[in-house]
């Protein structure tokens, strides 16, 4: 199977695809695919990483990725829970090439336009909720007008974009399998030291070809990159409930030191990391 571009397993004649994923971990190759994919977190949380910008997903988010943005879940394994994901995947010519250029579905083109770079609702009512729970025994003509009124309300609903940046060019087979390879290293690597040399090699390029192709894909630098990636799980640290030291936060997310540490998280968050944690502890 082609991890980059992903093809989502699908009978030869059907439009829409409902699937449910049941894991203690989601599928976490940095992947694409031509479906835009609405998925309901129904249980698990963990790190989104959606084009060039790093999020975090949790239980009751609903998460639209547009086609072919690549994306990778990468589930927070540590409470050894099973998680569970509910998603639709479709492309936009799926039920007819203008379908959805319909009058009658002109309220549904703000979703269009949205997903196109990936965006995240988290549910304050059990609306959308009580929606995903219908598809399992859903027919094939009722999942699809299910579709249509879950796309209805996410056009409505106030959403937090997914990804500022869309590289407007398919990876081909090889591009794919090197930002695989390069994401995958750097998610499992990202709280050791990682030198300019290590991920080159991983990329198998040399330093300043692999710094000019990241950036090119992603409209930032590697090491930006990788310090948002430490940032972001800085940030979940300082608010868990192990109560963990200004230093052993940074030590745990990958900062060689506290000055560094305070100075590149200041730079993602605007905010001192105890400022942070003083601001977003209940």
């Amino acid at each position: 199977m082609k991890v980059l571009p992903f093809k989502i397993p699908k009978p030869e004649h059907d439009a829409l695809v409902y699937q449910e994923d049941k894991e203690l971990k989601f599928y976490d190759k940095f992947h694409q695919h031509e479906e835009i994919q609405v998925s309901f977190i129904d249980k698990g949380e963990g790190t989104l990483i959606v084009g060039d910008t790093i999020n975090y997903y949790k239980k009751g988010d609903v998460i639209a990725i547009g086609s072919n943005l690549p994306h990778v879940f990468k589930s927070d394994t540590s409470s050894n829970k099973t998680s569970v994901m509910l998603t639709l995947f479709f492309s936009v010519s799926a039920f007819g090439s203008s379908f959805f250029d319909l009058e009658e579905l002109r309220e549904l083109r703000t979703f269009f336009k949205k997903v196109n770079y990936g965006f995240k609702v988290s549910i304050k009512s059990n609306k959308l909720e009580y929606k995903f729970a219908q598809l399992n025994g859903a027919s094939k003509f009722q999942r699809f007008i299910i579709l249509l009124e879950i796309l209805k309300i996410l056009s409505r609903a106030k959403s937090q974009p997914l990804s500022s940046f869309i590289y407007d060019k398919k990876y081909t087979d090889s591009e794919g399998k090197r930002m695989r390879d390069v994401m995958d290293y750097t998610m499992h690597h990202f709280n050791k030291p990682i030198s300019l040399d290590a991920i080159s090699k991983v990329a198998v390029m040399t330093k300043n070809a692999f710094c000019k192709y990241f950036k090119k894909r992603t409209n930032k630098s590697y090491f930006r990159f990788l310090n948002e990636l430490r940032t972001e799980h800085a940030c979940k640290l300082l608010l868990s409930k192990e109560a963990l030291s200004i230093a052993e936060v940074a030590e745990k997310s990958g900062f060689n030191n506290i000055s560094n540490f305070n100075r590149q998280f200041k730079a993602v968050k605007h905010l001192a990391p105890s400022e942070y944690r003083k601001l977003k502890t209940p």
